[in-house]
């Protein structure tokens, strides 16, 4: 009896504990189902970090193509990997799916292609123009500097040599953007940094002056006669004073523009008279005194003076021993022999080349041109490069006097004194006239002068 009654509960107590356990598999299977409705069937796209990608090889295609259409199966298919396609769920199952919320879990939203391709531009770094305008690498590197050194922009307007013309308002609204412009600061700083190093110590080496530069600089007196050690000291004992790229050539150099300036602390600037006479050049000039300024001497310079006047001397000794070969050249150009004049020949301007007969009471001197003629072309003695094209004028009054008038650029000189332009002069009988190195000879025909003078007198009773 026992025996059986074992027998006959064995297979119960099998069956309830295979009932127990496959409810557990189904309690498990229906919580990792509610964990996959839960956080979605559609696996996430991975895609790379980097900017570059590189092309897949075919293996690669392939694979990764046969793995996009297992997950497809996958998310399609709400099935549980596990169990077959063909088994049935279980009682138990239905029930729980029947308890469940009839609520449909929404489908996450397919990007659309025109938001991606937002997405994708929005990503990208903001491209502004490559071209900044006028303001160049340089002219930033410059602002940046002298604003720096003076703190003031109107200094920097002032003082700084841009690429181009900057106003002032320019100037600020260009500080104000490398400041507060976050695209057109990082642009700048970029450009900046790629200069080349010899350009970046070119620039540093105009940075303008500090006032406390300008300060220190100023205690020099201005009766010393500093040199190089003399800064190159007072750079070693200001190195925080002075700007980095500052050498003692750069400070020799500005304190002597600041002592042409009066800029010294031991110098004063002389007020203007109160009276209406203004000091002019010269009074100025008869008021400095010659003992009191030092004559610095160039040995150079002089070696090189003497060996010119040497060679100028040697010159004029040739042209003395040619002379009478020049006569005859001079004679065979303008054939007219030296002493005499004809009847219509009023003077003569002689130089070294050519002979210019003046027959008429008024002759201009100058340079003649295609579209300026005149009556004395001097380019045909020497080279008249420097000369005006239209000189001077030479005009015989009724007195029988000869004056010329500069109407040039450049002074005319009459036996060594200067006629600038809008004066004139008296010439007269061998008078020597200078025009931009070349020189003339003016010779007056005395006789017919005596007779223009007797005529003229004769008229004038009358």
């Amino acid at each position: 009896m026992d025996k059986d009654s074992q027998g006959l509960l064995d297979p119960s107590l099998m069956a309830s504990g295979t009932a127990s356990r496959s409810e557990d598999e189904e309690s498990l299977a229906g919580q990792k189902r509610a964990s996959s409705q839960a956080l979605g069937t559609i696996p996430k796209r991975r895609s790379s970090s980097r900017f570059i990608k590189r092309k897949k090889f075919d293996d690669e295609l392939v694979e990764s193509s046969l793995a996009k259409s297992s997950t497809r199966v996958k998310g399609t298919s709400g099935v549980e990997p596990g169990r077959c396609s063909g088994s049935e769920p279980s009682s138990s199952e239905k029930k729980k799916v029947s308890k469940a919320p009839s609520t449909p879990v929404p489908p996450s939203p397919a990007p659309t292609p025109g938001l991606s391709k937002r997405v994708k531009k929005s990503k990208q770094p903001l491209q502004v123009t490559k071209d900044l305008g006028r303001w160049k690498p340089v002219d930033d590197l410059l602002l940046i500097n002298a604003v720096l050194q003076t703190n003031d922009l109107t200094s920097v307007h002032l003082g700084v040599k841009f690429s181009c013309r900057f106003t002032l308002r320019e100037v600020q609204e260009r500080w104000y953007a490398l400041l507060y412009d976050p695209v057109i600061s990082k642009l700048a700083c970029q450009a900046m940094r790629q200069l080349h190093p010899e350009a970046i110590a070119a620039i540093q080496s105009k940075a303008l002056f500090s006032k406390a530069e300008e300060q220190l600089l100023s205690k020099v007196g201005s009766a010393s006669q500093p040199t190089l050690e003399t800064f190159q000291e007072l750079l070693h004992r200001h190195p925080d004073a002075f700007y980095l790229t500052r050498t003692a050539k750069a400070l020799q150099a500005h304190w002597q523009l600041m002592k042409q300036y009066y800029l010294l602390e031991d110098q004063t600037v002389q007020p203007l008279p109160k009276g209406d006479q203004v000091l002019n050049f010269s009074d100025a000039e008869d008021l400095i005194d010659d003992s009191k300024l030092k004559d610095m001497r160039d040995e150079v310079l002089e070696h090189e003076l003497t060996v010119a006047d040497r060679r100028q001397k040697r010159e004029i000794r040739q042209l003395e021993q040619e002379l009478h070969k020049w006569q005859v050249l001079v004679d065979s150009i303008t054939g007219m022999s030296s002493p005499d004049f004809d009847s219509q020949t009023l003077a003569v301007l002689r130089g070294r080349m050519v002979r210019y007969l003046m027959r008429s009471r008024e002759i201009t001197l100058g340079r003649a041109t295609k579209d300026n003629q005149i009556d004395v072309d001097l380019s045909l003695e020497g080279p008249a490069w420097k000369i005006s094209r239209k000189q001077g004028v030479i005009k015989l009054k009724n007195n029988g006097d000869f004056f010329i008038a500069n109407e040039g650029r450049r002074p005319i000189y009459i036996d060594g004194r200067p006629v600038l332009c809008g004066s004139k002069w008296r010439l007269s009988n061998n008078s020597v006239v200078e025009i931009a190195s070349l020189r003339f000879v003016f010779l007056i025909n005395q006789d017919l002068i005596a007779l223009i003078r007797a005529e003229a007198a004769k008229i004038t009773p009358q």
